[in-house]
């Protein structure tokens, strides 16, 4: 993947990843972090980030805008790979926390589809099931998995 990224550092299980934001608002301390919410039949994990707030814990209703969106989501696709390449290539859910966050997503991935088509298999949640990503259909939530 070629998109422009933040650098992050892992945390040392390597299910946190935390970087910074920089933008006309400033640096902005940012985190992403995996966590289990499926173990059988499969594997899945769920990927929250967001801004890191006072207590350190991730604030992801926050809007930030640091005009870097492409490259934040960038980041965090980034991190999936490097969560991958260490715990293996497990199914990572991601919702937004409502739903014009998830639209943003949204059209963040159909932004960048090509090239992240090449290292994901991305399916979108509709209220008919999972389907492969489609540009220009409605999602509520996303899963996705390396090739």
């Amino acid at each position: 993947m070629n998109l422009s990224r933040y650098d992050y550092i892992p945390g040392d299980d390597f299910t946190e990843y935390e970087f910074f934001s920089e933008g006309p608002n400033g640096r902005i301390r940012k985190m992403i972090a995996f966590t289990i919410v499926q173990e059988y039949p499969f594997l899945i994990y769920n990927l929250a980030f967001g801004d890191v707030d006072a207590a350190g814990e991730i604030n992801d209703a926050v809007t930030s805008n640091n005009e870097d969106r492409d490259k934040v989501l960038a980041t965090v696709a980034h991190s999936i790979n490097d969560f991958c390449d260490r715990d293996g290539n497990h199914l990572i859910f991601a919702q937004g926390s409502n739903p014009a966050r998830t639209r943003l997503y949204q059209m963040s991935i159909a932004r960048n589809f090509t090239e992240l088509q090449s290292d994901f298999d991305i399916k979108g949640l509709t209220d008919k099931g999972w389907e492969p990503f489609a540009k220009n259909v409605n999602y509520l939530a996303f899963l996705t998995n390396r090739k």
